[in-house]
């Protein structure tokens, strides 16, 4: 059985905010504007549409900083929470011989530092990453592209993100899909068991036909 998990908010919290403040200089008034530009342009650089260089140059210059770009680096990295129980889990599927993809939108910053930082990753099979692709989600072209990478059956597929409209182009790519809450991980226990069922039951009827 093949399963997609999204990283931010599924396999790691994370609060860009708190971590970019530490930048901004001493008395800046208008300090949430100046992060949430930084937050909006985030789309372009998890998409490839600038490099790591770019992006943090404009970054201090939007933040008015005087800070360096490794600073920049370690402020944007130093931002990470491991989900325990979704920790738990995702190694337990491993272990019973699933397949376990990552399916995110990253840039160049995080990824490939996230695997060095958290070894856990080891036990994900692959990984989609958004500015590898030149797409984000929800765009159907990047749920297109790990179909076609990975030879994935949408419909035997289990598929975890947190944010509502990656799920809606999940279900109607025919992704069995879960929007996950970091405060109901019980929920999500539930769906997984059930949906579980389903497809190994599908996989079950499937081999006797090819039988």
């Amino acid at each position: 059985m093949t399963f997609l998990f999204d990283i931010g908010r599924v396999l790691l919290d994370f609060d860009f905010e708190t971590s970019l403040a530490t930048l901004l200089p001493e008395g800046t008034v208008d300090a949430k504007v100046r992060l949430a530009r930084l937050i909006e342009r985030k789309d372009d650089f998890e998409a490839g549409k600038l490099d790591t260089e770019t992006y943090i140059t404009w970054a201090l210059g939007v933040m008015e900083s005087t800070a360096t770009h490794d600073e920049f680096l370690h402020a944007w990295r130093n931002i990470f929470t491991p989900n325990g129980p979704m920790w738990e889990c995702a190694r337990k599927l491993a272990e019973d011989g699933h397949r376990l993809v990552l399916f995110s939108n990253i840039n160049p910053i995080h990824s490939p530092w996230i695997f060095e930082a958290f070894p856990g990753f080891s036990i994900f099979h692959g990984a989609v990453m958004s500015f590898e692709t030149g797409f984000i989600k929800p765009d159907p072209a990047i749920y297109e592209h790990a179909i076609a990478a990975y030879g994935l059956v949408p419909e035997q597929t289990l598929y975890i993100d947190d944010l509502p409209d990656n799920i809606a182009t999940g279900k109607a790519m025919g992704f069995r899909s879960w929007q996950y809450d970091l405060k109901d991980h019980s929920a999500f226990e539930v769906w997984l068991e059930r949906e579980m069922t389903e497809v190994g039951n599908i996989e079950h009827r499937t081999s006797n036909i090819e039988r």
